[in-house]
């Protein structure tokens, strides 16, 4: 099976990192509008470099990694290449499974596929979309691929503007999570290195339990909180302070910018 890459970038290489590591490298292309990337992953995964046309023509599977600005002038140039039976897979955010299917021959299968960046430390989590005429088997060749930089999801289109909200940004919400406990830290009397460690690895250690346990969240919290102790102290005052519904409202404002980035897709299309 022959796998396309186009515009490896760095989710474009987490995703191709896990291919290489899980198939190897030898059926595998990448298409970079800098030769010094194409030798550059040459060298450090042992792919071969080659021009859009040649790649499209040859593939089982393309993987359009391009800024979504882009990846209609992709789509237009691999159109007249692409094999009648060749998936075409974008990780372009907010980019309708319509607008690809417009600028591709009519039946040309496509997936849309929205990853987040844990991908890049092969922890990611992607959510798959299959548009009109991908087959049972071609929705898990696209899964088999984002499998191998994290955990997959196969979901409705129409629940893409909500896998946005909670996975495909999550990971920032985490961040500021860890930037605030780490600041707390600090103002506590804490070193900051010592902090950064604190928090950092708790947050770490808390998800590796979440998925590995089975548990449900609000068990390991009340597994964590004995009562009138410390734990339930602080969580009184993130109840008093709507932290959950600060959440919920900022995860709504992602979830609606999301559905309004592919709505102007489709208009400006």
């Amino acid at each position: 099976m022959r796998i396309v890459l186009v515009g490896v970038g760095k989710m474009g290489e987490a995703v191709l990192a896990g291919i290489v590591s899980a198939r190897g490298p030898q059926d595998v292309l990448v298409v970079n509008r800098r030769r010094e990337r194409d030798e550059e992953l040459r060298e450090r995964y042992g792919v071969t470099p080659a021009a859009l046309d040649e790649a499209a023509a040859r593939a089982d599977v393309v993987v359009l990694a391009v800024k979504p600005k882009d990846i209609t002038g992709q789509l237009d140039a691999m159109r007249e290449s692409l094999r009648p039976e060749a998936v075409v897979v974008s990780l372009a955010a907010g980019l309708p499974l319509e607008v690809m299917q417009r600028h591709l021959a009519e039946g040309q299968p496509v997936v849309r596929v929205m990853p987040n960046t844990p991908s890049l430390v092969g922890q990611g989590m992607s959510a798959v979309s299959a548009g009109q005429g991908v087959s049972k088997e071609q929705l898990e060749l696209v899964t088999d691929l984002m499998i191998t930089c994290g955990e997959v999801v196969v979901v409705p289109e129409s629940q893409q503007d909500a896998v946005t909200a909670v996975s495909g940004s999550g990971p920032a919400y985490l961040f500021a999570v860890a930037e605030a406990m780490a600041e707390a830290g600090v103002q506590l009397g804490l070193p900051r290195e010592v902090a950064t460690r604190l928090a950092n690895q708790t947050i770490k250690g808390a998800g590796v339990m979440l998925v590995e346990s089975g548990t449900h969240p609000s068990i390991l919290r009340e597994n964590v909180t004995s009562p009138g102790g410390t734990t339930a102290q602080a969580l009184k005052v993130l109840d008093e302070r709507a932290v959950r519904a600060a959440f919920s409202a900022a995860m709504t404002a992602c979830h609606d910018t999301s559905a309004a980035m592919a709505r102007a897709q489709l208009e400006q299309d």
